[in-house]
C-alpha cells in the first residue's frame, strides 16, 4: 500500500511522519528453543518476588518484539494491521515516541530504555550518539569477528574459539541496560558485553593471538578477555567459578553503599550457562546472595546445550529461573533473541537490585547456534537441521534487522554495508595482532605478588641460564 501523510500530535512534536499499513500477522502464545517445553509467552514485564506466588506451570517469557520484527500487541492474538507510525528515519526521540504511541503497554519499558536515547556524546566506535543503530552495528560486528577469528582457528593462527552466533542481543541488550561502575563476571559467551563497553577489535584480536599489547600479557587462552578500565574481570575456565566471585563483589558493593551513601550505586553481573547452573559455585552463590541480600544479577544464558549434554539431561524442572523461589530470590524469564526485552528486563531487575539490596534471577532462552568451542562438533549430538530452523525462524540479528527495516532505518544494501564495512575492520585488526611479539618473558613471573618470593626469583634464574646455555634471546 503506498504510504500516506499524516499528522501526528504531542509526542511526535506535530511532525510530518509516515504511515503505511502492513499485512495482518499471528502474534505467537508459545516458543520454545532447543530441547526446552513449549513455554508461554507474556507481554508483561513481572520480576516475580520471593513472596509472590510462582507461575502456575511454566514459566512465561517475557517478550516485547516477535521474530518478525514487530512489538506485540496486548491481548490480542494477532498483530495489528493498523497504521504503522514511520518517524523520521534516524531520529531515537521520535522513534521512541511512535513505539509508545502505538504500543502504550510498552510505554514505561520504552520511555526509560537506554537505547531509544541518543548518548550525550558520539560513540568513539560508531562516531554517532544513536544508541540504537550502535547496537545493531555491534551485533554485526561481533558475529563477523566470530566468523573470521574462528576461521582463525581453524587456518591454525590461533590456538581455540568459542563464537557467540544466535546470542548477540543478550550482550547487547543486556550490557546498554548496565551503568559503566557495574562490574561484569562472565563465562566464556559474552564478549559482546565487553564490546558495548569499548573493547576494540584490537584489543579482541591482540588477547586471542597472545601478543605483547594483549592485557593478559599472554598467560589466557583466546576468547578469556579481561578489562580492569572497563569492569570486566577476567574470564576463567573452570565453570561456575565466577558466580561466587560476583556474590562477593555485590556484598563489597553493599558495604560501601552503607557506609558512603552519596557514592554512585553498583551492582554486579555474573553470567553463566544453562550447565554451570548444575555446579555447586551456582547453589553456594544463589544461597549466599539471597542471605546476605547482595545487590546483583544472576544472569543464565540457557542456550539448549552444555557443550553436547542438552537441557533434557540437564534438568528435570522448569528451566533454571524456576529455582529462584526456593532461594528466596527474584525471577524473571525474558526471550533472549529479543534484545528490547532483555534490555528492559535488566534495566529491571538492576532497579530492583539497587532499591532493595537483593539479587534478581533473569534467564534469557536462546538458542546456540554454533559449536560449542573450535573443539567441538556439534553434528555428533545435534541435528543440523535443527540449527537451520533455529537460524531462520529465531535469529535475534535477522529479527532486529526486521524492526529496523519497518521504520525505514534499514535496509539489505544498508546491512550489506555494515557487514562489509565490519569484515575489513576485523581482518585489518587480525593481521596487526598477528604480525607482532610475544609477551617478554620474564613477565611470567610478575603481577602475582607485591615482592617476587624466593622461589619465583629461584625459577627466573633458572630460566634465564637456559636461555643463555642455548643461545635463545
Amino acid at each position: 500500500m503506498v504510504p500516506v501523510k499524516h499528522k501526528v500530535k504531542n509526542q511526535l512534536k506535530e511532525k510530518v511522519v509516515l504511515e503505511t499499513h502492513y499485512k495482518e500477522e499471528h502474534l505467537p502464545s508459545h516458543f520454545s528453543y532447543a530441547g526446552n517445553d513449549s513455554m508461554p509467552i507474556t507481554s508483561e514485564l513481572k520480576i516475580v518476588l520471593p513472596e509472590e506466588d510462582v507461575p502456575s506451570g511454566i514459566w512465561p517469557v517475557f517478550r516485547m518484539m516477535d521474530e518478525s520484527g514487530n512489538f506485540r500487541q496486548e491481548n490480542t492474538a494477532r498483530h495489528s494491521n493498523s497504521t504503522k507510525i514511520v518517524p523520521e528515519q534516524y531520529d531515537l526521540s521520535q522513534l521512541q515516541s511512535a513505539l509508545i504511541l502505538q504500543y502504550p503497554h510498552f510505554a514505561d519499558q520504552l520511555q526509560s530504555s537506554i537505547l531509544l536515547q541518543p548518548s550525550k556524546n558520539d560513540y568513539p566506535d560508531t562516531q554517532s550518539n544513536n544508541t540504537l543503530l550502535r547496537a545493531h552495528r555491534q551485533m554485526i560486528r561481533l558475529r563477523t569477528m566470530d566468523t573470521i577469528l574462528h576461521n582463525a582457528q581453524r587456518q591454525g593462527r590461533i590456538s581455540f574459539y568459542m563464537t557467540h552466533h544466535g546470542e548477540e542481543a543478550i550482550h547487547m541488550g543486556s550490557a546498554s541496560a548496565l551503568q559503566p561502575q557495574d562490574h561484569i563476571f562472565a563465562q566464556y559467551r559474552e564478549a559482546g558485553s565487553l564490546m558495548w563497553r569499548g573493547f576494540t577489535l584490537d584489543q579482541f584480536c591482540n588477547q586471542c593471538f597472545s601478543n605483547d599489547l594483549d592485557l593478559g600479557k599472554g598467560r589466557q587462552m583466546p576468547v578469556h578477555y579481561g578489562c580492569r578500565a572497563l569492569n570486566y574481570q577476567t574470564i576463567s575456565s573452570p565453570l561456575g567459578t565466577q558466580i561466587t566471585q560476583a556474590v562477593g563483589a555485590a556484598y563489597k558493593f553493599k558495604l560501601e553503599a552503607m557506609a558512603n551513601p552519596e557514592k554512585e550505586a553498583a551492582i554486579s553481573i555474573v553470567y553463566f550457562g544453562d550447565g554451570a547452573a548444575s555446579t555447586v559455585d551456582f547453589h553456594s552463590g544463589c544461597n549466599f546472595a539471597a542471605t546476605l541480600k547482595t545487590p546483583m544479577i544472576f544472569f543464565c544464558r540457557n542456550n539448549g546445550f552444555a557443550i553436547s549434554t542438552p537441557v533434557e539431561d540437564q534438568y528435570a524442572g522448569d528451566g533454571i529461573v524456576s529455582r529462584a523461589p526456593g532461594y528466596g530470590m527474584a525471577g524473571i524469564r525474558v526471550d533472549g533473541n529479543d534484545i528490547f526485552a532483555v534490555h528492559a528486563a535488566v534495566a529491571k531487575a538492576r532497579k530492583l537490585a539497587l532499591e532493595t539490596s537483593t539479587p534478581v534471577m533473569i534467564e534469557a532462552m536462546t538458542y546456540r547456534q554454533g559449536h560449542h568451542s573450535t573443539s567441538d562438533d556439534s553434528s555428533r549430538y545435534r541435528d543440523t537441521d535443527e540449527v537451520q530452523l533455529a537460524t531462520d525462524v529465531s535469529d535475534p540479528l535477522v529479527r532486529f534487522d526486521r524492526f529496523l527495516k519497518h521504520f525505514g532505518w534499514m535496509d539489505d544494501n544498508g546491512v550489506a554495508s555494515i557487514e562489509d564495512e565490519e569484515r575489513i575492520a576485523v581482518i585489518r585488526a587480525m593481521k596487526a595482532a598477528e604480525v607482532r611479539p610475544h609477551p617478554k618473558l620474564d613477565t611470567m613471573f610478575t603481577d602475582v605478588y607485591h615482592e617476587k618470593p624466593p622461589h619465583l626469583v629461584r625459577q627466573e634464574e633458572e630460566m634465564k641460564r637456559h636461555l643463555t646455555k642455548y643461545n635463545i634471546s
